[in-house]
């Protein structure tokens, strides 16, 4: 991938970074050890992705079908939003110029449910379901945790989501010690991914939630926050405490709800409708093993739902009843789910997600179809998370996650169906580029201004700091 500005007065390094809302003198990447910029990253506040063979905007009133598909087309991204889309656009001078002949352009993924802390056991504990791994696996880790070692693992994660085409993350962690949430929040922003942290709250210091919250998330311009909790009848109180801490704060309650059917005691949504959590303002995570009922609430009370079905077949926790939430509109995103995930192959899990329903109905024209996953992956995560007025599409105005695919690939080439090839052949390798609010994070096929070999050798040291330890 190739780029170049447009002529323009000479600009310098502090002009720049004052563009792109950053100190003179301060690192591309907040928190991130840089290397020397490398000439053909476009830096400044304007971008032009010229001559896109395929732009998926998401948005049916730019382009053509559901997913708003235009050919030929070029994507103008102007101080961290988008600001127009669509063949021949004349940049103002002083662009910087990609071109993107050859090559799809469409919107970030949106991991709308992860752990990315538990990159420290990836690969663990692989003939556990749910409750095995829990004790053999997270539990014994979380324990042992350091500042240190926790901003290892997280930044190892967040980059390798950001390398694959996730742009937007939710990251749900109950780690409760300051001086750790700290850490994490740190390693989160340094990357300059869009994130939420969701916060199961302490219960020896309930107001920590607040704290960290105004102290640490707020302050970040991509950061957002949620309350986590774990819906069930023996901690009702608890839960009715966390919804009262998210409506105070003015965010979504995020609750995991049926993973396994063990947990059908529970009654976690039984227990959501008595707090008054039913409505907008709560993510369900997993949500698997629901009756019909169950369904049909959700539906009349437009909860939103994470979707993780690679997580779920690892753990043999069973299969969401996806095509029945389609049927009813429920709007539903898609989650890595952090360590039992295992990687962060958003194209896997969209493939996955489709498999499995197609599975389980034996039937082929099952909901979702190419496209209705696709859109999951972007603007219906979005939708979920209550954010699509910001990001999932490429319309004009809202802010700039951007990913540029290689088709020309092995496992990709030779054309026949972009569409469906991106589902069914895509890889993470095949991304080559990524914008967060207009910013490459990831440019010709590497991260920028990351020293990889770095980031996993320090992850690597951590890990085994924590099994010596143990």
């Amino acid at each position: 991938m190739q780029s170049s500005p447009t002529p323009s007065p000479a600009r310098s390094r502090r002009e720049i970074l004052t563009g792109l809302g950053l100190a003179a003198g301060a690192p591309l990447l907040l928190g991130i050890t840089t290397r020397p910029e490398r000439p053909d990253v476009p830096v400044g506040p304007t971008v032009l992705l010229r001559g896109a063979s395929l732009v998926l905007t998401m948005d049916p009133a730019l382009g053509s079908g559901p997913l708003g598909a235009l050919e030929n087309a070029d994507v103008l991204m102007r101080n961290g939003a988008i600001a127009s889309v669509g063949p021949g656009l004349r940049p103002p001078p002083g662009t910087w110029i990609v071109d993107a002949s050859g090559k799809l352009v469409m919107p970030g993924f949106v991991d709308t449910h992860t752990h990315l802390w538990q990159a420290v056991i990836r690969g663990g504990c692989t003939d556990g379901d749910l409750f095995g791994w829990f004790a053999r696996c997270t539990n014994p880790q979380r324990g042992r945790l350091t500042p240190e070692a926790l901003h290892s693992f997280v930044r190892l994660a967040a980059l390798d989501a950001v390398q694959s085409g996730v742009t937007t993350l939710v990251d749900w962690v109950d780690i409760f010690s300051y001086d750790l949430i700290e850490s994490y929040v740190r390693a989160l922003a340094g990357t300059g991914v869009r994130f939420t942290y969701a916060m199961f709250p302490s219960e020896a210091d309930p107001t920590l939630v607040t704290k960290v919250k105004k102290e640490l998330v707020d302050p970040v311009p991509l950061g957002g926050f949620q309350v986590a909790t774990h819906a069930a009848r023996a901690v009702q109180h608890l839960n009715h405490a966390h919804w009262e801490a998210a409506q105070d704060l003015g965010v979504m309650l995020n609750s995991h709800v049926l993973e396994r059917p063990e947990q059908r005691a529970d009654d976690p949504i039984g227990v959501l409708a008595d707090i008054g959590a039913l409505g907008p303002r709560l993510l369900i995570n997993h949500a698997i093993h629901l009756t019909d009922d169950e369904i049909a609430a959700l539906a009349a009370h437009d909860v939103r739902a994470a979707h993780c079905p690679l997580s779920n077949m690892r753990l043999a926790s069973g299969i969401m009843r996806l095509s029945e939430f389609g049927r009813r509109g429920i709007k539903v995103g898609l989650g890595l789910d952090g360590g039992t995930n295992d990687s962060s192959d958003f194209h896997a899990l969209m493939k996955t997600a489709i498999g499995l329903q197609r599975a389980r109905a034996t039937e082929a024209g099952i909901f979702p179809q190419v496209h209705d996953v696709l859109r999951m992956a972007t603007l219906g995560g979005a939708e979920a998370l209550g954010i699509s007025d910001r990001t999932g599409s490429l319309t004009p105005g809202k802010r700039a996650d951007v990913v540029v695919v290689d088709p020309a690939a092995l496992n990709f080439a030779p054309r026949f169906d972009w569409v469906g090839q991106t589902v069914f052949n895509g890889r993470p390798e095949n991304v080559e580029a990524v914008f967060v609010d207009g910013r490459p994070l990831k440019f010709d096929g590497r991260l920028v201004d990351i020293d990889t070999n770095r980031v996993v050798r320090e992850a690597e040291t951590a890990a085994a700091r924590l099994r010596a330890a143990g």
